[in-house]
């Protein structure tokens, strides 16, 4: 069977119309919450959207018009006791409306079930040309699809690699490029595109051992390309690399567990303990909120530029941070129920 490690992040997102949704993964389906209007602070929710069979994992990623894309693997069991496995996704246009249907993508290895049962979540990205999806393959390389400028799927692409562990994360630098990574035993497997819209080419791997479950990727902003973060096994430190850098540098510390979230210069981790924790800048200080919170926290820019960080509480609901409005530098205000 497959790992399953994966822990879904970046599931905070600002729709077409300047309302923040979170999406939270739950077994066959997710919960919503949506802002009741832009900026908050109220909110709608949570809304039950029921996937059969969804797994309760979530790659999570946002257009440049707001498009909200989804995707997860889904798990039918037959009467024959065998079950089948493909890689679904589902696309929100506007915020707080329906989603639409959750489509089937398959997987590269058609009707082998066995096969098909070991490969790992996808992982999302979209660029100017359209949705990318990509995951560990039953031999432990990556495989993915691609949709054009139409919205038409192309064909199954065979990124190669070897000994993956899981499918790892991916994002779209801020002139357009889809970088991803993915990690092996004793290296982390990086691709880019060469130019915008082009194929995914393999980039030199970074000799690390990474710790599984901890990838995250986001774009570190104007002109700068994807920041990868992953923590280094053993040890759970945080590290930090970008295209350009040849080996991975240690990041900004802190007693963190699973990805963490990146916003510019914003980064939120969830503690060994199991609270939120926020550093801003380069100087290694990370604040404990005291929010206690149930996988990774999530973090995004309102309708008026201002950070939000959300996280689970241990009870299940939504909790809501946002930056204050009147405060020089970043100060984060109190949590709240949304």
């Amino acid at each position: 069977m497959a790992v399953r490690t994966a822990t879904t992040t970046g599931w905070l997102l600002r729709g077409d119309d300047g309302r923040l949704t979170a999406y939270v993964p739950v077994s066959g389906g997710l919960l919503r919450w949506t802002e009741a209007r832009p900026g908050g602070p109220e909110w709608t929710g949570p809304e039950r959207v029921d996937v059969p069979g969804l797994e309760p994992y979530l790659s999570i990623t946002r257009s440049a018009e707001g498009y909200v894309y989804l995707a997860g693997l889904r798990r039918r069991p037959h009467e024959d006791g065998r079950a089948e496995t493909d890689v679904v996704y589902s696309t929100q246009f506007q915020s707080g409306r329906a989603m639409t249907q959750w489509r089937s993508i398959g997987t590269p290895h058609g009707g082998d079930w066995e096969k098909a049962g070991r490969i790992g979540f996808p992982v999302a990205a979209v660029d100017g040309v359209g949705l990318h999806l990509y995951f560990r393959n039953a031999g432990r390389g990556i495989s993915g699809r691609r949709q054009d400028a139409k919205g038409i799927w192309g064909r199954w692409l065979d990124l190669a690699g070897s000994k993956v562990v899981e499918s790892g994360s991916a994002a779209v630098s801020a002139d357009g490029h889809v970088e991803l990574v993915a990690p092996a035993p004793d290296h982390v497997l990086r691709w880019r595109q060469e130019e915008p819209g082009g194929p995914l080419k393999r980039m030199p791997d970074t000799a690390v051992k990474s710790l599984p479950g901890s990838f995250s990727s986001a774009s570190a902003g104007a002109g700068a390309d994807v920041a990868h973060y992953w923590r280094t096994e053993g040890d759970s430190v945080l590290h930090t690399q970008c295209a350009g850098e040849s080996r991975a540098l240690p990041s900004l510390g802190g007693d963190g567990s699973g990805p963490v979230a990146a916003l510019g210069d914003v980064l939120v981790q969830r503690s060994g303990a199991g609270r939120v924790l926020v550093a801003v800048g380069e100087d290694g200080s990370w604040t404990d909120t005291g929010q206690e919170c149930v996988g990774a926290p999530a973090v995004a820019y309102d309708a008026e530029g201002r950070v939000v960080v959300a996280a689970v509480a241990p009870d299940g609901g939504l909790r809501v941070a946002r930056q204050r409005g009147d405060a020089a530098g970043f100060d984060l205000g109190p949590w709240a129920r949304a």
